[in-house]
């Protein structure tokens, strides 16, 4: 057998911490458990709807009234006119006049009971339009304000989670189906819920008009739907079982479709001709995905003509019954009407209320989605409970104290066993291969991740000890991948201090520093100037390598007593990396600064080298220490300046 997932058998010890009854014993616990953790859920998206706004539990509970008693309500004006009319129609003489006809009906009391009835109809008509399009409105006004509270609650906690949680499969699945929710859930299941309150204000009122008639009759049509609501119950928690252990396949085809319409990568697309390849990934992806859903959506409707069939044999047995009734003198013709509408109405309110129901039960699975993620920990956090204060401006001590480090997930160390102590003023270069491990010993030092063994010390003190605001506040950090912001270019720069009041002097002298000034001035509209096409037409798009000048400014722009540069100049040319170097030594005094870079040359100027491979620290030393040693340092550094070298040579004797 293999090792997938059929798909009408869906995973539920993945998702589903509710153990199933083993036996008939076990059933009354196990109903319990189900109604508490469906309550648990349902409430919490009252409590999102009333942080949306109080107003609208309010509101939904008036409409809600009004929607169960308006039926009822139109059915007794209608069998009332219709009575009246027909005792009217005994008693006005055929053929006369209509303005004869009119004084005829005033002067007669069957007929001025058709007129008040009339009037009536009128004024419940006009009434019943003017309350459904204030339902519309409060429908649509409250829709928007609930989903942008649940976007903003995904939004807020999306901030604080660790960046570790970016690294699992398991993350990303809580965040995908958080945000697939988002958009409609929270607004149809409040739809649904005040529709049930509707449905059963009408269903109890039609029932108390029908047992005038007969009893029997309104619990014959809610014994046939107990079997209609089993299966809805059945196989709305089969769809969103089996939804939620597909959430790879879903993501599969997201990704599919995005990258065939992906700016950054379609000339390559083009080029290549990856176009078919990946549609035809799409279909295949989605065939499997579909052929589940499938078997569960013909299942399900197979069950449902069944048990339509014989709820409606037993309807038209009850319509005979009633007509009979009439015709034997029993009722009037009216009333045919309102009994009829009374059946009709319970029949049909109570498959309302079944599949309302089913659907309110799916769309709280589907929302537990949301409070799943909502309920993700925040690991990165001061390890005391006043956390110790940062003093900005001071000189730091950094001591990386026989650190290691794996990714979640996996087991292997991509750093092992690291020390070393970085005092203030340091210049520092981080050198090695491709995953040597640069990137993540930065992010362990800006305390993006904690270490899997060993400590890490910031003057004297444990860096768990720390407010993370704090800390990361005193770093002023540009990464190998770089933010490209969808903003102006001022703005751009001045996210190097977010909190920090604008100021156009410094975003300026930020950009002559690293060299973005000269190509700024030749934009339309210079420092205004909106980038990327994404939201403004006039958008400008940049060269990766005027980006990387960008984010150079940025880290320029912010008050830091730490610079940390990821690969700074990685997308500049060797004479523009030579400026920005220059402008950054003035930039670095009397602050401790580490970079790294590939570009050895720029290491000479360090006053401490760290050499790592596979995670391990090598050798460290400064420049003249290392090529004196002769050791890996003085390896990578002889084979490139051999390469500038060989180059130099070839351009001469062109």
């Amino acid at each position: 057998m293999g090792s997938g997932i059929s798909p009408l058998k869906p995973d539920y010890k993945k998702y589903h911490t509710i153990p199933r009854p083993e036996n008939i014993k076990e059933v009354p616990g196990f109903l319990k458990t189900l109604l508490t953790s469906f309550f648990s859920r349902l409430f919490y998206i009252f409590g999102i709807v009333w942080e949306a706004g109080p107003w609208i539990l309010f509101s939904m509970v008036v409409i809600a009234i009004l929607n169960g008693v308006i039926p009822v309500l139109n059915a007794f004006i209608t069998a009332n006119i219709i009575n009246s009319l027909s005792g009217a129609a005994r008693t006005l003489e055929i053929g006369l006049p209509l303005a004869e006809q009119i004084d005829a009906m005033l002067a007669n009391e069957a007929s001025r009971s058709v007129i008040f009835w009339l009037v009536i109809q009128l004024a419940f008509t006009i009434s019943r339009s003017i309350f459904s399009n204030i339902d519309t409105i409060v429908t649509r006004v409250s829709g928007e304000l609930v989903v942008n509270r649940i976007k903003l609650k995904i939004m807020n906690k999306a901030k604080d989670v660790d960046l570790a949680n970016f690294d699992t499969t398991e993350f990303y699945e809580k965040l995908e189906n958080a945000n697939r929710e988002a958009g409609h859930r929270p607004v149809q299941i409040l739809n649904s819920t005040f529709k049930i309150f509707s449905t059963l204000i009408s269903i109890v009122s039609f029932i108390v008009v029908l047992c005038a008639v007969s009893p029997l009759a309104p619990a014959f049509i809610i014994v046939l739907a107990i079997p209609s609501a089993i299966i809805n119950f059945i196989y709305r928690r089969k769809n969103v079982m089996y939804i939620r252990n597909r959430s790879k396949e879903r993501r599969m085809m997201d990704y599919y479709s995005r990258v065939i319409t992906n700016k950054d990568i379609v000339k390559e697309i083009k080029m290549f001709s990856l176009s078919d390849m990946f549609i035809d990934k799409y279909k295949g992806t989605f065939k499997k995905y579909f052929a589940g859903l499938k078997r569960l959506f013909v299942a399900e409707g197979l069950w449902h003509i069944g048990l339509t069939i014989l709820n409606t044999a037993v309807n038209c047995a009850l319509f005979v019954y009633i007509a009979i009734q009439v015709c034997n003198g029993s009722q009037q013709i009216g009333d045919y009407s309102l009994y009829v509408s009374a059946l009709t109405s319970i029949s049909g309110g109570v498959g309302t209320l079944i599949s309302t129901t089913a659907t309110i039960y799916e769309g709280t699975l589907f929302i537990e989605n949301v409070m799943d993620f909502m309920k993700t920990e925040k690991n990165i956090v001061p390890i005391i409970g006043k956390p110790a204060e940062i003093k900005k401006g001071a000189p730091h001590t950094i001591k990386f104290d026989n650190v290691s480090f794996r990714y979640p997930g996996t087991m292997t160390d991509v750093i092992k066993n690291v020390s070393f102590t970085i005092n203030q003023g340091d210049t520092v270069v981080l050198v090695g291969l491709n995953g040597a491990g640069k990137t993540t010993l930065i992010k362990l030092l800006t305390r993006l991740y904690d270490p899997t063994e060993g400590k890490i010390y910031l003057d004297g003190r444990d860096i768990r000890e720390y407010n993370t605001k704090e800390l990361y506040d005193m770093f002023g950090i540009i990464f190998q991948d770089f933010g490209k912001y969808a903003f102006s270019v001022t703005e751009n720069i001045a996210f190097g201090e977010i909190d920090k009041t604008i100021d156009d002097g410094k975003i300026k002298e930020a950009a002559i520093q690293s060299s973005a000034d000269e190509f700024i001035e030749k934009l339309p509209d210079r420092y205004d100037t909106p980038l990327m096409r994404i939201f403004e037409e006039n958008g400008i798009e940049l060269s990766i390598g005027q980006w990387q000048k960008l984010a150079i400014a940025r880290a320029f722009y912010s008050d830091s007593d730490i610079i940390i540069l990821d690969e700074p100049t990685a997308s500049l040319d060797p004479m523009a990396e030579q400026e920005i170097f220059n402008r950054f030594d003035e930039l670095r005094k009397h602050k401790t600064t580490i970079f790294v870079s590939h570009r050895l040359s720029s290491a000479t100027t360090a006053n401490k080298i760290l050499v790592l491979e596979y995670g391990s620290l090598i050798e460290m030393g400064s420049h003249s220490e290392l090529m004196e040693k002769k050791g890996r340092y003085y390896e990578l550094f002889s084979t490139q300046a051999k390469r500038y070298i060989e180059n130099a040579d070839i351009i001469s004797e062109e």
